[in-house]
């Protein structure tokens, strides 16, 4: 069978493909699907947590904010929904992430501190509106 095709030049005949074919084969993609969904909507909803409940006074927010930041520092990979799985099933560097989210909250902290600094402004004296008018001078 070998013999055929060499003997009608088949053999070093160049494959014909798509350009779609061939780049899907060398694109890197996230993997889709449902399931995929659900993941990146558990550490988008984690990271959401993180950022609007960062300086949260409520007794709720602070403790979104504090599972969040927990799940996203924890390095521990026994759980199958830890963040390092979930960041390596979506491809993602996990400590690409979670060094930015670190630099993103010292960020915030810095903002923070500078915006509570005010400026002394001596305090203008009172002017009731309603309080009458010094009565003119006669003139005598």
């Amino acid at each position: 069978m070998r013999d055929n095709l060499v003997g009608e030049g088949r053999l070093f005949q160049p494959d014909i493909m798509v350009p779609a074919q061939y780049y899907s084969v060398l694109r890197k993609t996230a993997p889709q699907g449902p399931e995929y969904g659900l993941i990146l909507a558990m550490l988008q909803d984690a990271i959401e947590c993180f950022k609007k409940h960062r300086f949260a006074t409520d007794e709720n927010g602070r403790e979104l904010y504090a599972d969040a930041s927990d799940w996203i520092m924890s390095e521990d990979r026994k759980w199958p929904f830890s963040f390092e799985n979930v960041c390596e099933i979506l491809k993602l560097d996990i400590d690409y992430v979670r060094n930015g989210l670190i630099r993103w909250g010292e960020r915030e902290d810095e903002l923070r501190r500078r915006g509570k600094v005010l400026a002394f402004k001596a305090p203008t004296p009172f002017v009731a509106a309603d309080a009458p008018a010094a009565p003119a001078a006669r003139a005598s």
